[in-house]
């Protein structure tokens, strides 16, 4: 039987940054999709066939391919527990160069695809732990996995991460907030971005650990306020954590524009960043009809549904 994956694509709500030191994040899945259809095959062959590249291998040695990196540490990661080989179809509703969490959504695509094919399918937790283990693996132990949650539990999601001693904390929030998304017309890779903001924080480190504090603080404050579905008061806490990416040095003119604009429609409650900064997308909470940016809007609304799979 062909097997069928679909895993949402992701935004931060809130968290960004802050997330890597231990601190809370808020992340949502939206209604943009990746899908994985997977059908087995009699041989050990691997066929991919996606819009970044088109792979054939073999199981037994799979040959390296930057554009599909993600996707074969996955398939590497589990070659002993596959029955065979199988092609594999991946597809996307929405562009890799938008910060909507594509990485994420694939590999959890992929991840899931795979556990079902071996016949080993297992639990959100489970799930959520191996598609983050792919990625440290192709990331050098980098990335806080705030995406892979959203893409797994689908809706709105608290996260912190794990350390030596506490398990991932991950709870699902009760409220669903009604959001726009524009892009600035150009991304910064989230790398860089950090590697930047290193270079800030080793000037002046104690300023840094407070201002991860705070939105530590700002973060849990949010996630009450979508659990209770408080929206006025999550919009002012976007407001204050967007005044905290602002001092980390992720801001620019063009994004304060949006932010600044959206901010003075009043259908928009709050206004600010959705990932690591210096370029990518401004979050909005509400849709300001009542006037028009000169940047791209994205079509996105929050989707309840995460990871799904069905069989064929």
């Amino acid at each position: 039987m062909k097997i069928k994956v679909t895993a949402p694509g992701s935004l931060m709500l809130m968290g960004e940054h802050a997330v890597l030191f231990g601190q809370r994040a808020l992340a949502c899945a939206v209604d943009k999709r990746i899908s994985v259809t997977l059908t087995p095959r009699q041989d050990r062959t691997v066929n991919i066939d996606s819009a970044l590249a088109q792979y054939s291998g073999s199981l037994d040695g799979l040959k390296p391919e930057p554009a599909l990196s993600f996707v074969l540490t996955a398939i590497e990661r589990q070659v002993a527990k596959l029955p065979g080989g199988f092609d594999l179809l991946i597809r996307s509703e929405f562009s890799h160069t938008v910060g909507l969490g594509s990485s994420a959504a694939v590999t959890v695509a992929v991840v899931t695809a795979l556990q079902a094919y071996s016949g080993n399918e297992c639990g959100p937790q489970a799930l959520f732990s191996e598609s983050l283990a792919v990625v440290h693996q192709v990331q050098d132990g980098r990335g806080s996995g705030t995406d892979l949650v959203a893409a797994v539990y689908g809706g709105v999601v608290g996260y912190t991460v794990a350390t030596a001693d506490i398990a991932p904390q991950i709870r699902a929030l009760q409220g669903i907030p009604t959001i726009s998304l524009f892009y600035v017309g150009y991304k910064m890779k989230t790398p860089d971005v950090l590697q930047r903001v290193e270079g800030f924080a080793v000037q002046a480190p104690d300023l840094y650990a407070e201002l991860y504090r705070l939105m530590g603080q700002t973060t849990e404050q949010a996630e009450r306020a979508v659990d209770n579905s408080d929206w006025p008061q999550f919009g002012r806490l976007m407001n204050i954590y967007q005044g905290l990416m602002d001092a980390l040095g992720v801001n620019n003119r063009d994004l304060a524009e949006i932010i600044y604009t959206l901010r003075s429609s009043p259908k928009v409650l709050g206004a600010k960043i959705s990932g690591s900064g210096l370029g990518d997308c401004v979050l909005a909470l509400g849709i300001p009809s009542d006037f028009q940016l000169s940047y791209e809007q994205i079509p996105i609304t929050v989707s309840t549904e995460g990871v799904t799979v069905e069989y064929f």
